[in-house]
């Protein structure tokens, strides 16, 4: 896959996806994405993007100040 920033090639690995929404911040650790070998730019794929829309949408009815979920646990 290639970098839709800078052009240069983006290898798998993991990240971590932190959303501030506001009162609530929810942090996603080891989150499967490419990211850029030269300006370190995260790519998700669409399968990833859709977990973490239903990930944040879970952690918003709980609503805690800081939520952290592994996203190998939970996909």
């Amino acid at each position: 896959m290639l970098c839709m920033e800078c052009g240069a090639k983006a290898e798998k690995g993991l990240t971590t996806d932190v959303t501030d929404l506001g009162s609530c911040l929810v942090i996603v650790r080891n989150v499967p994405c490419y990211k850029c070998i030269e300006c370190n730019e995260v790519i998700y794929t669409a399968d990833v993007v859709k977990q973490l829309e239903n990930i944040i949408e879970q952690a918003k009815k709980v609503m805690q100040e800081i939520s952290i979920v592994d996203y190998s646990k939970v996909a």
